[in-house]
């Protein structure tokens, strides 16, 4: 679980698939949960994605 500096708390979910990465982020306040693919050696950009995708989801960004 990690904090958003805006969002509050927020579950981050790796999940691999051969070559590929998906990243799912929930917010535990609206439970929304977007997600975020990519090749699995960018794990921490994948996630930066996912973050970005709840930021504009939830109206922050």
């Amino acid at each position: 679980m990690t904090t958003g500096d805006d969002l509050g708390e927020v579950i981050v979910e790796f999940t691999r698939n051969g070559s590929y990465l998906k990243c799912s982020a929930i917010h535990v306040a609206t439970g929304r949960e977007v997600s975020a693919m990519g090749p699995v050696n960018e794990l921490k950009s994948v996630e930066r994605v996912a973050i970005a995708k709840l930021r504009r989801a939830l109206g922050k960004g």
